[in-house]
């Protein structure tokens, strides 16, 4: 869909010369249209960096300074689509890609408003258009909320989800290492601390979570990682695993990342260790918690979601 519009919009667009960022593009994200040796795909979604990397496009966390075109790849969250749209206000080439889903429209109703916006490239349910305008009031700037750092785009940004809230206050005291896969800014982490872990490790694939966390969690016992959760392998086995799955990939919801995240837990820990998650109570993650663990109860939650105790990881066979 993606590479529909930039084929048509390179038709007619004078590129600077120079460098081109893209914006937080996604797996499976055509981008050959763009002249690759002058590109860089900028995300701090760990996933997305290491699939840009593997077919060879250069990748960077953070929009080089010098960059002449930028590209952005419209998010969903609106606070981080203003922070993305602003530091391409800066470009000499400011170019806006997104779905009908993405909000796109919105956001090209609110650029008309401040500035020059280009005819778009209307194609496959999305919009491409170039525009030109002061845009500084849409800066990112961290916040503080509830004694956390956040920023626009890192998963609940306006303070901690009433899952991980439910999570932390069902956490009993904790000895040993503590892993918190998906920890985001570090609201669960910093619980475990509370409750006496003599070592945790956040594991997040976001970037700008991850920033955040060590702002939020400053203390020695505390380790961070940037990396995807169902991949990571810890030097040591833990005691415990906590987790507030995520569920979507992109716009779909996929319980199948939550139910990767259960089973990467299970390897991460040691024989009689635990995992404690939190999950929707539509979520079917039971048989996957089932096939995993040796005993598993419910100890806590709402109407809307479960916290699950899980004990004994089973530990998989490997063929040989």
């Amino acid at each position: 869909m993606r590479s529909a519009r930039l084929e048509l919009a390179l038709g007619s667009l004078d590129l600077p010369e120079g460098r081109i960022a893209v914006l937080r593009p996604r797996l499976g994200d055509d981008l050959s249209a763009l002249p690759k040796d002058r590109v860089t795909v900028v995300t701090g979604f760990k996933p997305d960096y290491e699939h840009f990397a593997a077919q060879g496009w250069q990748v960077a966390t953070d929009c080089p300074e010098d960059a002449a075109t930028v590209i952005v790849c419209l998010p969903r969250a609106k606070a981080h689509a203003h922070a993305m749209l602003e530091r391409a206000s800066r470009a000499a080439l400011a170019v806006v890609d997104g779905q009908k889903t993405d909000g796109v429209d919105s956001i090209l109703k609110d650029l008309r408003k401040r500035g020059e916006v280009s005819e778009p490239v209307v194609k496959a349910h999305g919009k491409l258009f170039t525009f030109r305008a002061d845009l500084s009031e849409w800066a990112s700037r961290p916040v503080m909320v509830d004694g956390f750092q956040t920023v626009p785009g890192v998963f609940s940004a306006d303070g901690p989800d009433r899952g991980s809230v439910l999570l932390a206050q069902a956490l009993p005291a904790l000895k040993g290492r503590v892993l918190d896969l998906g920890a985001g800014w570090g609201y669960l982490a910093r619980a475990a601390l509370e409750k006496g872990a003599k070592q945790v490790d956040l594991v997040e694939a976001e970037a700008d979570a991850l920033a955040c966390a060590r702002v939020n969690v400053a203390d020695e016992r505390a380790r961070f990682h940037w990396a995807d959760a169902t991949a990571f392998r810890p030097d040591q086995l833990a005691h415990h695993v906590i987790c507030n799955p995520p569920f979507h990939v992109g716009r779909d919801a996929d319980p199948r990342l939550g139910m990767a995240f259960v089973m990467a837990a299970a390897g991460m820990l040691v024989p009689d260790g635990t995992l404690w998650l939190v999950a929707n109570r539509h979520l079917p993650y039971r048989e996957a918690l089932d096939a995993r663990f040796r005993k598993v109860e419910e100890i806590a939650g709402d109407s809307a979601f479960r916290v699950i105790r899980a004990d004994g990881p089973i530990r998989q066979r490997v063929a040989g």
